[in-house]
């Protein structure tokens, strides 16, 4: 690659064509100190860039680029992955803009496997227009682990939390069938790898959430918790894993009992996107633990309805950013450090 360095590559799927996805990335690299941090590559078409920095106003220059070989350190890359004209609606959901957010996402993942970037940063998709023969996923986390080694665990964090799902984008008419042992111990045993690989926090505690309401009251309101959860972290706890709970959410987040641990484990989705989002909306990082590589994105949507007005928030997306940049070097010393287990931190 010319004017090569030691700088981590991220490379960034463009998301949604007409959504706010293109407009975080702009505005995360209008500051040109951004670049001291990383070389950004954008997986997309420059034609496409540039109308939506035309449509926003943002005047930042673009390297287009045929190939990952001519990547430059000093400048924000776009690999041009088509050369068709593509349309652009902004603020509306369309098939073109789907088909097009999972080209760059698909082109994006290759090269995360062939190790030519060292980061993914995704942009967000809506899960209804990129759904094809290709792409049938309810969402990215779901795509990245048919295609990536390891077993994902969808984290949503911030510097002060981490909440894990252990069933993710599923009915919330399945989620008490899908709570059994095996995937809560597989859930448990990926966040305690991820808070110790990707964290470096050495011996890390994990609360685990309550399916049921004041964790069913001893079966009244429902038998999971006492039936399924409760034994399973027993028996996980006596593996030497500091695993505690089931905790009731409510009392859980109200009483910020959440700070008391490294990370915590919610049954479904809502129950561990709701408070975490109240709690941390628009600086929160929805990391995609487990993997053999690093993805990130920022906790919110396309955006649709405030799409092309440059009212977007990039905080989410900086976030993002910095932290894909912090766990792959966490990463990396980790496995350093393990190839001698007399330099392993006790």
């Amino acid at each position: 690659m010319a004017d090569k360095t030691d700088k981590i590559i991220v490379g960034i799927s463009i998301g949604d064509l007409n959504g706010i996805g293109i407009e975080v990335i702009l505005k995360t690299f209008e500051d040109k100190r951004m670049l001291d941090f990383c070389t950004p590559v954008l997986f997309g078409a420059t034609k496409v860039i540039s109308y939506h920095k035309n449509a926003l106003d943002i005047e930042i220059p673009l390297h287009g680029i045929a190939e990952i070989g001519q990547v430059q350190h000093s400048k924000i890359n776009v690999l041009n992955i088509w050369n068709e004209e593509v349309a652009v609606a902004l603020g509306k959901a369309t098939k073109i803009s789907g088909q097009y957010a999972a080209k760059s996402l698909e082109e994006a993942v290759k090269h995360l496997k062939e190790n030519t970037i060292d980061v993914l940063l995704t942009a967000p998709i809506n899960k209804e227009t990129i759904q094809s023969e290709n792409f049938n996923f309810p969402g990215h986390t779901e795509y990245l682990e048919a295609n990536l080694e390891g077993n994902g665990l969808m984290i949503l964090m911030t510097d002060q939390l981490r909440i894990g799902l252990i069933t993710g984008h599923i009915p919330i008419s399945k989620v008490s069938e899908a709570i059994t042992p095996a995937l809560i111990k597989e859930k448990v045993s990926t966040m305690h790898a991820a808070l110790k690989t990707d964290f470096g926090i050495s011996k890390p505690k994990i609360a685990v959430l309550a399916l049921n309401p004041h964790c069913g009251d001893k079966g009244v309101i429902g038998k999971e918790d006492d039936e399924i959860i409760k034994p399973t972290i027993a028996a996980i706890a006596e593996t030497g894993t500091l695993v505690f709970g089931p905790y009731a959410a409510d009392g859980f987040f109200g009483s910020e009992t959440y700070k008391q641990f490294d990370g915590v484990l919610a049954t479904y989705h809502d129950q561990g996107l709701a408070p975490f989002k109240a709690l941390s909306f628009g600086n929160g990082v929805n990391f995609t633990a487990g993997l053999s590589e690093i993805r990130t994105s920022p906790d919110h949507g396309t955006g649709f309805d405030i799409a092309g007005k440059n009212t977007a928030n990039a905080s989410s997306f900086k976030e993002a950013l910095f932290a894909g940049i912090q766990i792959y070097k966490t990463r990396k010393e980790y496995k350093e450090l393990t190839k001698n287990p007399l330099l392993v931190k006790r």
